[in-house]
């Protein structure tokens, strides 16, 4: 069977579209859709059905993807055996979300590394569902998904369907963090209503967690305003400029509220837990760097955040 057949189907699937894995593969939409009926005509049974809205999987697809995927990781592997020198020194790469306790684990990593060699280091902070794709199409090998405790079923079925394994790396609930000199400082606890006259900072691309604590039981009050931002370093500087701004947040590294600043505080109400959890592809053997960044990430759980 032409691996290359399997390159497009895993394609599809992850595209859902024909005329997107097209233009991902960079062919003409036809060829591909003849590919995939030359594929589905050799195995004797259909890989995807047409829907409304779009290609989906079929039962036996499914499975077969699955192979597939596994097929392709192992010719990954086969393949580097046989390029040890392409590139010296450190290779690793991390999708996760914007954590201030991951970015402290990353950074002792980073200082960690013999800088007598070269390296290639890739970190994204992004959302869950861009982390889950980062790993599924081997753009990066590790990720680390946030997600409520009450959705671990929907999160283990999705990377279970990419071939992701997943490991627990932290479960926590949301706090409040905000400036030293912010006027609810000096309260020990908040209440949702304390919160109302006061600037909330989110970030924009789809963060979990800023207010599902509030969300099980009713309307949620909403706060009438936001700021919406993609990146840590800001979040840093609206909080420490202007102490009427609050975020919330998983758990801090004390050498960070101080950097900045800032002061945790919990809110009366019940916060639900959340969870961020390790997640790589099924099959990939985790590197030397994996396994020292790892080793970092837990010396900062078991240093700073207990």
């Amino acid at each position: 069977m032409n691996t290359v057949l399997l390159q497009y189907a895993v394609e599809v699937e992850k595209t859902g579209s024909i005329t997107q894995a097209a233009a991902n593969l960079f062919m003409d939409q036809p060829n591909l859709s003849k590919a995939i009926k030359t594929l589905e005509e050799s195995l004797g049974a259909p890989i995807f059905r047409r829907t409304s809205k779009g290609v989906v999987p079929t039962a036996r697809g499914r499975i077969f993807l699955e192979h597939a995927r596994n097929v392709l990781d192992q010719i990954e592997k086969m393949e580097h055996l046989y390029k040890p020198d392409e590139v010296s020194g450190v290779e690793f790469s991390l999708s996760m979300p914007r954590a201030s306790y991951l970015s402290l684990a990353f950074s002792r990593f980073i200082r960690s590394l013999c800088r007598e060699e070269g390296m290639n280091v890739w970190l994204r902070e992004t959302n869950s569902a861009d982390t889950l794709r980062d790993v599924e199409t081997r753009e990066y090998n590790l990720g680390i998904i946030r997600y409520q405790s009450s959705l671990e079923g929907h999160y283990a079925h999705t990377a279970a369907a990419k071939g992701l394994l997943m490991e627990p790396v932290l479960e926590y609930s949301l706090r409040l963090l905000m400036s030293a000199d912010h006027p609810l400082a000096g309260k020990e606890e908040i209440t949702e209503e304390d919160l109302m006259p006061y600037i909330e900072i989110v970030h924009g691309d789809g963060a979990l967690g800023r207010r599902e604590n509030f969300e099980k039981k009713g309307t949620p009050l909403e706060s009438p305003k936001r700021v919406y931002v993609f990146e840590r370093g800001s979040q840093f500087n609206l909080l420490l400029e202007d102490p009427h701004t609050y975020m919330w947040v998983s758990p801090m590294p004390e050498e960070f509220l101080k950097r900045y600043g800032l002061v945790e505080r919990q809110c009366r109400k019940k916060a639900d837990t959340f969870r961020d959890v390790l997640i790589y592809r099924k099959g990939y053997s985790l590197t030397a760097w994996d396994k020292e960044f790892l080793n970092e990430l837990e010396a900062v759980k078991n240093i700073f955040l207990k």
